[in-house]
């Protein structure tokens, strides 16, 4: 049962359905298909916000070397996919995410790219769960 924790720029994002996938690094027990994600933005403070929850639907490994190299799996993106996959974990575009991958945690920068097909909100996860 995973808590991701979502900074305010990308919160409405996420809640909204518009933010399906995040990318973080390694956990002690990391991310698996089939994980129950419970989505907040102000996690462990007086705003905390549940946005939803999520069943995590595919997880690759990522490698965000430089400006130009990004890797799933270890295989190199190109520019129109590193476009494109900046663009879905919330980012204006590719040169955006590394400059932000770069101040918050440094380069190269390796972790866990994870996806969900859908947000949950308001108990509705569990009703679905019982069927």
């Amino acid at each position: 049962m995973p808590a991701l924790n979502f900074q305010k720029q990308f919160a409405e994002k996420v809640r909204s359905g518009k933010k399906l996938q995040t990318i973080r690094a390694f956990r002690k027990r990391p991310f698996e298909v089939g994980d129950k994600l419970y989505l907040y933005t102000g996690l462990r403070t007086k705003i905390c916000k549940k946005l939803g929850e999520a069943l995590c639907s595919d997880v690759a490994n990522i490698d965000i070397i430089d400006c130009e190299t990004i890797k799933i799996d270890g295989s190199e993106l190109s520019k129109s996919l590193r476009d494109e996959m900046a663009v879905n974990d919330g980012f204006k575009d590719f040169q955006q995410m590394v400059e932000w991958f770069n101040e918050t945690h440094g380069l190269p920068f390796v972790g866990q790219l994870i996806k969900w097909d859908e947000i949950f909100k308001n108990g509705m996860f569990d009703s679905l769960s019982k069927i």
